[in-house]
């Protein structure tokens, strides 16, 4: 901001009670580096301050003080001496109690929704990756300064007040992402209430003529789906940043900030993938922010926090994700068969579905989903995707005995959203078997066994069929990196030809029936018609020969309407497609 001052300096700071004071300072954007600085009144005489290690809403520890450098401590008399009790944990201990201010800097060179990126373009922060937090201040007040380059213009989702915006403690503030540059925002209206839309960057095509029209109606169809006005009121602020590669975002209370490729909008499917994943991280606003599970409340911002509700938090978003477009007039019937089917599909072809739980699944979230490999498909499944799959067995079993999942969502809502009160399991259970008792044991059994969901059974219920289609291609389970002018062996997959003919991941595929492989395009013909072939491959600098089987393969699972459907199916599968 254009003469914010560089020091934080006014009248109170003498006081307890006092909001913390702090500043961004984002003025040289081509050092990729913040200047922060912290000043504030201690409570007592041993003062204790952190760096989140993780970013709310992304459950892996990122350890965002390794971004951290040049800290320094100081109060009226001078610098004070610091202790590390952790990596990312400081203490000191005060002569006595007068005002205090931190410094340091901060390297932001990580366009990631989950931490910071500062250069001569833009910037986009995740504060929970800037800011630290002060023991026995997370509750209080925070005020904000930002000091940017001339031309940029800064945006956050916090109440401004007069060159500060003001967070109501420390939760709210990280809780708030900030972008700065050379752009400004729209609005658009939901329901009455004012929303902003930052668009940071735009297709070379672009964008749609009646796009801002169906954000509108996207975000008005997650209302009509929680049957409430959006959480968030007038403050709610949608950031799209469009690149060449990328896709995700991270919700907030009062905002969401996206990730897409400008490349996946050449056609109708991209365009409906945007509109999801706006809609996914709207709902978000309801299931995950104020709707969550009991061991996020509150945040514990310097652990690894293990819950298997993140499956309900991201499961349930993510099923009712593939239906706003149709809920909002954007899509229709087809469309949601077809992508729903690409979800069950990604669910079946996942070998990991026989070793991991669904619970286990959102437990290990947090040394598992966020650092997989390759190899991960042979022993993992996501809860994102497990938990549509469980979510689409839920609704169906819940219509079936005349309630809906809608409806189990808004009454977790009542119960428990609107509140601020975790919720638990059993409390999943308890709502599940008012409406059928045997539902509630089933339920359990989704989750803490592998492989169990009746997904096959399941669409027969509404008229729907779920059939394998098999592979144009010989099946072999390897998959392969053109690298280094080789081909290399990423991973193999649990019972398939490759493992039986013992490759394993890192090995260099040379030669098949004595023909040079040049790319990876070149395996599927060389064992097209063979029933066994001969394959040299270089492992640790020598070279090996092998016998491989290849078999016929799975290519993936469709669902679609069945033809043969009974009325009572028609009855049942019109029903689920009301969606409320």
């Amino acid at each position: 901001l254009k003469g914010v001052s560089t020091n934080l300096t006014g009248p109170g700071l003498s006081e307890v009670g006092d909001p913390v004071q702090i500043r961004l300072d984002l003025s040289e954007p081509a050092s990729q580096t913040i200047q922060v600085e912290m000043r504030w009144m201690p409570i007592c005489l041993r003062q204790i301050w952190q760096l989140p290690v993780w970013t709310p809403g992304s459950y892996t520890v990122r350890d965002h003080v390794q971004h951290l450098h040049s800290l320094t401590l100081s109060g009226d008399a001078g610098p004070l001496p610091i202790r590390r009790l952790a990596p990312h944990r400081w203490q000191c201990d005060l002569p006595e109690l007068t005002p205090l201010s931190i410094r340091y800097c901060i390297e932001a060179r990580d366009l990631t929704v989950r931490t910071g990126l500062l250069d001569p373009d833009f910037a986009s922060l995740c504060l929970a990756a800037v800011i630290l937090e002060l023991e026995g201040f997370r509750w209080q007040g925070h005020q904000l300064l930002v000091q940017a380059p001339e031309h940029w213009h800064v945006h956050l989702p916090l109440e401004r007040q007069g060159e500060a915006w003001i967070a109501a403690d420390f939760d709210d503030l990280v809780d708030s992402p900030l972008h700065a540059g050379p752009f400004r925002s729209q609005s658009f209206d939901v329901l009455g209430h004012r929303h902003e839309l930052l668009l940071i960057g735009a297709p070379p095509f672009g964008w749609p003529e009646n796009f801002l029209a169906d954000v509108e109606a996207i975000c008005s169809a997650t209302c009509q789906l929680m049957g409430t006005p959006p959480p968030a009121g007038d403050r709610y602020q949608l950031v799209i940043q469009l690149l060449d590669k990328g896709y995700g975002g991270l919700e907030h209370d009062h905002s969401s900030v996206l990730q897409f490729s400008w490349q996946a909008l050449k056609d109708a499917k991209g365009y409906r993938q945007l509109l999801q994943l706006i809609g996914h991280e709207y709902l978000h606003q309801w299931n995950v922010r104020r709707l969550r599970p009991a061991e996020y409340r509150p945040y514990d911002y310097g652990r690894a926090v293990v819950s298997e509700g993140l499956w309900f938090a991201e499961g349930i978003t993510s099923y009712y994700d593939l239906f706003l477009p149709l809920l909002a007039g954007c899509s229709d019937r087809s469309h949601l068969i077809a992508d729903l089917g690409d979800e069950l599909s990604s669910v079946l072809m996942t070998p990991g579905r026989a070793i991991q739980s669904l619970a286990a699944s959102a437990e290990e979230a947090w040394v598992k989903l966020y650092k997989a490999t390759p190899s991960s498909r042979d022993s993992q499944v996501s809860y994102y995707r497990l938990g549509t799959a469980v979510a689409f067995c839920l609704d169906v079993r819940l219509r079936r005995g005349s309630s809906s999942l809608a409806e189990l969502l808004r009454q977790l809502w009542t119960s428990h959203g609107r509140c601020g009160r975790g919720y638990r399991r059993e409390d999943l259970i308890s709502l599940i078997t008012a409406v059928e008792t045997d539902l509630g044991t089933d339920l359990d059994h989704w989750l803490d066994q592998p492989d169990s969901l009746p997904l096959v059974a399941t669409a027969q219920l509404i008229g729907l069929r779920l059939d394998p289609v098999p592979s144009a291609t010989p099946h072999h389970g390897l998959t392969i990196t053109d690298a280094e002018g080789g081909l290399w062996i990423k991973r193999v997959e649990r019972q398939s030809p490759a493992m039986s003919a013992g490759l394993v991941v890192g090995d260099e595929l040379i030669a098949v029936d004595g023909s040079r492989l040049r790319s990876s395009s070149d395996l599927p013909l060389l064992l097209r018609n063979k029933q066994v072939v001969t394959v040299v491959f270089c492992r640790r600098g020598q070279l090996q020969e092998t016998r491989l089987s290849p078999e016929t393969g799975l290519n993936r699972w469709q669902l679609d309407w069945d033809p043969g459907a009974k009325r009572a199916e028609k009855v049942l599968r019109d029903r689920w497609f009301q969606i409320l």
